[in-house]
């Protein structure tokens, strides 16, 4: 399987029997259905999230992203709880990419997630209020 952002070989994770693939060179996640959700709930898988979302902030802007399974142009969306935080989604239901970074997001919740989502609303008002 190659990268859907970079173009470069995932390798297969095996975490708790959930396998997911990561990209060898940008460190993205493909997540096959909704594994993302399975490995949320599992303490420590976090870990398989090894890369740094400043690294990833631009491959986080590519639009028409195929899906490595189907081929499908992805969509991208932002996460019901942290509207802050965008991955994309396979239309055909195959699978989630996460940009380096943005598992570990999406697993933690703490206070500070309260501030980014407060931060996000008011630059999407456009008001800095």
């Amino acid at each position: 399987m190659k990268c859907p952002k970079c173009s470069q070989a995932m390798e297969p994770l095996n975490v708790n029997d959930i396998i997911v693939q990561r990209c060898t060179q940008c460190y993205g996640i493909w997540f096959h259905g909704i594994s993302h959700k399975e490995l949320k709930k599992i303490h420590g898988s976090e870990a398989i999230d090894i890369g740094y979302e400043e690294n990833s902030r631009v491959l986080d802007r590519l639009k028409g992203v195929a899906c490595p399974e189907c081929g499908k142009t992805m969509q991208r969306v932002a996460d019901t709880f942290k509207p802050h935080l965008h991955y994309e989604a396979c239309p055909s239901h195959d699978g989630f990419f996460f940009d380096a970074g943005e598992f570990r997001d999406f697993k933690k919740e703490s206070v500070l997630d309260f501030f980014k989502d407060l931060s996000w609303y008011f630059r999407k008002r456009g008001d800095g209020a």
